[in-house]
C-alpha cells in the first residue's frame, strides 16, 4: 500500500511540475503575450465620407484578423474583412465608404473596428481590441478666397498675401510653396481673415504659393496666390584661398569649433567651417526665426531698416562664393545670406524698428549674434558684433543701440553682417531698407485689403 501511495505521489509531483512549467511557459513565452493590439486612427470626430480613413495596427505577435464596419441609421457595411494570419508586427488598412455610396443621408455614422492578434493567450484565441467611434459627416469644403497680395515677388525677396478662410471645423491653414517651405498665416484685422509674408529663397529658380484650408472632416480648398515673378541676378564670386588665411583665421576657428576637433588638414578644416559649421549655425537661426504669432494683427508697416549710421556696403546679399586653392577648383561653396556694412571701428548698431530679442549668444561663424523679432514673421539679425547690449526676451525700442560692430566669428575685418528673415527664409535686406518698396509691396496691400474687408 505504501508503494502505491508513493507512486501516486510521484505522479502527482510530476503532473504538478508539468502544470507549473506550463503556466510559467504561458506566462513568459512571447507566444502567449497578453497585450491587446494597438490602433491608431487618422480620423476623429469628423469625416467627409470621401477620403480614406487610415488605420494602423501594431502588435508584437502579428495580426490574425481585422474588420472595419460602418454603421448608419438603417444600414451596416463591412468595408474591411481580413482574416489571414500575418507575422507582420505593423499593418495599415484604409477604410472607405461602401461602393456606390458617397453622399449619405445620415448626419453621422459609427465606425466599428475589431483587431485580433496571433497570440495563443485566451485559450489560443488571441487578444482582441474593439473600438467604436461616431463620425459626423461633413462634406462642405472651407470657404477660401485670396483678397489681396503683392503684385510681384523678386527672387530672394518678399511679398504679402491676405485671404479669407472660414469653416466651423477648420483644422489647418497654411501656404504651401514649390520650394518645400510652408508659410503660416496670422489672423488679420477681423475674424475669418488671415495674412502672411512670403519669401522666395535666393537658391531657388522658381516660386509659387498656394493657400490651403482644411477642415477636421478632411475637406480641402486651395487658392493660388497671384504673384508675378521677377528674376534677379546675384553675384558669383570666385575666391582663391591664401596660405595666410588658412594659417590665420581658419586655424584660429578650427581650435574653437568642436566640428573640427582632430582635423589637421587645412583645406578640410576650411570645408568643415564653411559648410558644416555654417549649416549648423544657420539651422539655429532658421529654427528661431520660423515662429509666427497666432495673435490677430491689425497692421504692419515698419520703417526702413538702417542699422549702421553711414554704413557702407562691403559685401552683397546672395553672393554665391566658390573657393579654389592653388589650381584646385571648387574646394567649397557657400551663399552669403546677409548684407555686410562697415563704418567706424566698433560702430553703433541700432534697431530701426521695435521688437523682442529672441536670441543673443555667440553662434559659430556669425560670432556674437542678437536676433530681433519684429512681428508678422519678420526678423533681423546682426552678426560679428564686438559687444551686445541686449539680452534674450528684452524689448527693444525704435532707434535703440543694441550692439557694436566687430570681428567675432568668421570675420576678417570690423563690420556688421545684417540679415533679414521671413519665417526662417533669408531675404534681400535692400527691400526692407527701401521706404517705397515697403509702401508699394506691403503697406498698400494691407490698406487695400482693409478697404475690402470693411465693405463686406
Amino acid at each position: 500500500m505504501n508503494r502505491r501511495g508513493n507512486g501516486s505521489g510521484i505522479v502527482g509531483l510530476i503532473l504538478g511540475a508539468v502544470a507549473i512549467g506550463a503556466i510559467g511557459f504561458m506566462a513568459f513565452s512571447p507566444l502567449f503575450e497578453r497585450e491587446d493590439p494597438k490602433l491608431t486612427i487618422s480620423r476623429d470626430g469628423y469625416w467627409n465620407f470621401q477620403d480614406p480613413i487610415k488605420v494602423d495596427v501594431e502588435d508584437v505577435s502579428g495580426l490574425k484578423s481585422f474588420t472595419a464596419t460602418i454603421v448608419g441609421p438603417h444600414d451596416e457595411w463591412v468595408v474591411v474583412d481580413e482574416a489571414t494570419p500575418s507575422k507582420e508586427t505593423k499593418k495599415s488598412f484604409e477604410v472607405l465608404p461602401p461602393k456606390g455610396i458617397r453622399n449619405p443621408e445620415a448626419q453621422s455614422v459609427i465606425l466599428k473596428i475589431e483587431a485580433t492578434d496571433n497570440s495563443l493567450w485566451g485559450m489560443f484565441t488571441g487578444n482582441t481590441i474593439k473600438k467604436e467611434m461616431t463620425l459626423v459627416i461633413d462634406q462642405r469644403r472651407p470657404v477660401l478666397s485670396v483678397i489681396a497680395s503683392s503684385y510681384k515677388i523678386q527672387k530672394g525677396g518678399s511679398a504679402i498675401v491676405i485671404f479669407k478662410a472660414e469653416d466651423t471645423q477648420m483644422e489647418s491653414l497654411k501656404i504651401e510653396t514649390t520650394i518645400g517651405k510652408t508659410f503660416i498665416a496670422q489672423p488679420f484685422y477681423k475674424k475669418g481673415y488671415y495674412a502672411s509674408l512670403l519669401a522666395w529663397p535666393v537658391q531657388s529658380e522658381s516660386f509659387s504659393a498656394t493657400v490651403v484650408a482644411r477642415d477636421k472632416a478632411g475637406n480641402e480648398t486651395r487658392g493660388s496666390v497671384p504673384l508675378r515673378l521677377k528674376d534677379h541676378a546675384y553675384k558669383v564670386s570666385k575666391i582663391e584661398l591664401s596660405d595666410a588665411f588658412l594659417d590665420g583665421k581658419i586655424a584660429e576657428l578650427a581650435n574653437v569649433y568642436e566640428q573640427t576637433v582632430g582635423v589637421n588638414d587645412r583645406l578640410e578644416q576650411f570645408r568643415i567651417i564653411n559648410e558644416k559649421v555654417r549649416a549648423d549655425n544657420e539651422k539655429v537661426i532658421h529654427t528661431i526665426t520660423s515662429k509666427v504669432s497666432n495673435v490677430m494683427i491689425n497692421d504692419f508697416r515698419p520703417v526702413p531698416f538702417y542699422p549702421l549710421v553711414n554704413g557702407q556696403k562691403v559685401a552683397d546679399f546672395g553672393d554665391h562664393r566658390i573657393y579654389s586653392y592653388k589650381g584646385q577648383e571648387n574646394i567649397s561653396q557657400a551663399y552669403h545670406m546677409g548684407l555686410d556694412l562697415a563704418s567706424i571701428h566698433m560702430g553703433a548698431i541700432t534697431s530701426s524698428n521695435g521688437g523682442k530679442v529672441v536670441f543673443s549668444q555667440p553662434n559659430g561663424i556669425y560670432g556674437n549674434l542678437p536676433i530681433i523679432d519684429h512681428g508678422f514673421g519678420l526678423y533681423t539679425l546682426y552678426g560679428h558684433c564686438s559687444e551686445v547690449h541686449v539680452h534674450e526676451n528684452d524689448r527693444v525700442a525704435t532707434a535703440q543701440e543694441i550692439a557694436k560692430t566687430g570681428m567675432s566669428g568668421y570675420a576678417m575685418g570690423d563690420h556688421l553682417h545684417f540679415g533679414i528673415l521671413v519665417q526662417g527664409i533669408e531675404v534681400r535686406p535692400e527691400e526692407w531698407m527701401d521706404s517705397k518698396w515697403i509702401h508699394d509691396n506691403i503697406a498698400s496691400v494691407i490698406d487695400t485689403a482693409k478697404m475690402f474687408i470693411d465693405q463686406q
